[in-house]
């Protein structure tokens, strides 16, 4: 039987349990392997020996919000989207990013029709980023929080479960749906989404402390886009934001955007402070990723970019971010003063933790899949993406 290879990746740092350590990392069959094991029962050598430079090794970046990018708009591009999924999972190594949830918003039961059966889950590689699942944003939402998703498209919960089938058709490869928690009908189908293992994010509402917490009391576990589409906090009744803080006996997640333009610094040190374990850096993005100013679309509408903001065409409403997440790492530890360790950990562990794949992803833990990101620790510049333990991209 042909012996298995092994690598080892030597004069490195590793990210592991919340401390950058000078360890060596191993590697085979696509996962993290405990050396002892190597050396003192297995006796082995490595086959492979790779050379750092005193780089870092971190867990891969986990975007589970992201609504296209270098051209291609998931929630457009019915008719090509397999082809769209693929370009995008292939650009986003470069950006650090393993795994993807592809975020399709508000649209109409046609384009669902198309769209959804052809993003299928899928294992990374050489080919891309793994795709986790997708991420509906929509179109169960409060039109007076609906920002950049089209009116003419949102829809009632009043028939609950069977209310979101009508309009999705089949939920398979879903992992996630945001929501409005005010909305009739949420709490019935917040409970039936929950039995069926798809996470119920809330978003794009009004709804006050209260309904958020009997959501969460029903199965929701995330916040959709902290701060952005809500109500903004107020002393007597805190809304979303007040989860943060709110005695419910389960960890509340929040994506947060902090591509500079999103969410002020100060607001994202609150948000820190008050749930530290609960934040999750998600990019955000939208079809200009990786592109430059100009004019492009998410979904039904038309988006102009300019100076790297992203606006409903025509409007100062902000939809979406044209920043990747290794970039949005950056600028979150810049803006909160944070650790390195802690801001690389809320677009990798969190992440994981709020899917409930942190038994497999997220860590550089001895048994966990090899998805990880050498990079230079200082700009987070990444020099090479490895997915299953193969090199997938190099920064030349």
């Amino acid at each position: 039987m042909t012996q298995s290879v092994l690598t080892r990746f030597y004069n490195c740092y590793i990210l592991r349990d919340g401390k950058i350590i000078k360890e060596d990392l191993w590697i085979r069959n696509g996962k993290i392997e405990n050396p002892e094991g190597i050396f003192y029962v297995e006796q082995l050598k490595a086959d492979i020996n790779v050379d750092c430079n005193d780089l870092l090794i971190t867990p891969g970046f986990i975007d589970i919000q992201i609504n296209g990018g270098w051209g291609v708009d998931f929630s457009y591009d019915c008719e090509t989207v397999e082809d769209g999924i693929n370009k995008v999972a292939k650009n986003l190594l470069s950006c650090g990013v393993t795994s993807f949830c592809p975020t399709i918003i508000t649209s109409s039961k046609e384009k669902y029709s198309k769209i959804l059966p052809n993003i299928k889950k899928m294992q990374g590689g050489l080919n891309g980023a793994s795709i986790l699942g997708v991420h509906l944003e929509g179109p169960f939402i409060n039109p007076a929080k609906k920002g950049a998703h089209l009116e003419d498209y949102i829809k009632t919960l009043n028939g609950g479960l069977e209310s979101i089938k009508d309009v999705y058709g089949s939920l398979e490869n879903i992992v996630i749906i945001t929501l409005a928690s005010e909305l009739t009908g949420a709490t019935e189908a917040i409970k039936s989404l929950t039995r069926l293992g798809i996470k119920v994010a809330l978003g794009h509402s009004t709804a006050s402390l209260a309904q958020g917490e009997e959501s969460v009391q029903c199965g929701a576990t995330l916040i959709t886009h902290l701060f952005n589409a809500m109500l903004p906090f107020h002393h007597r009744d805190p809304g979303l934001v007040g989860l943060l803080a709110s005695k419910t006996d389960k960890q509340v997640y929040y994506g947060i955007i902090s591509d500079g333009i999103h969410t002020h610094p100060a607001a994202l040190r609150i948000a820190c402070r008050a749930n530290p374990e609960g934040l999750v850096l998600v990019s955000d993005a939208v079809a200009a990723l990786g592109l430059s100013d100009g004019n492009y679309r998410i979904g039904p509408q038309l988006v102009t970019v300019k100076n790297g903001r992203a606006y409903i065409s025509g409007t100062d409403i902000l939809c979406g971010s044209t920043t990747a997440l290794n970039k949005c790492v950056l600028t979150f530890m810049k803006s909160i003063g944070c650790t390195l360790e802690y801001a690389l950990e809320a677009a990798s562990l969190h992440p994981a933790r709020a899917l409930d794949i942190d038994d497999r992803k997220g860590k550089l833990n001895f048994g966990y899949d090899a998805d990880f990101i050498i990079l230079n620790p200082h700009t987070i510049k990444v020099h090479s993406t490895w997915i299953a333990g193969e090199c997938v991209y190099k920064n030349q």
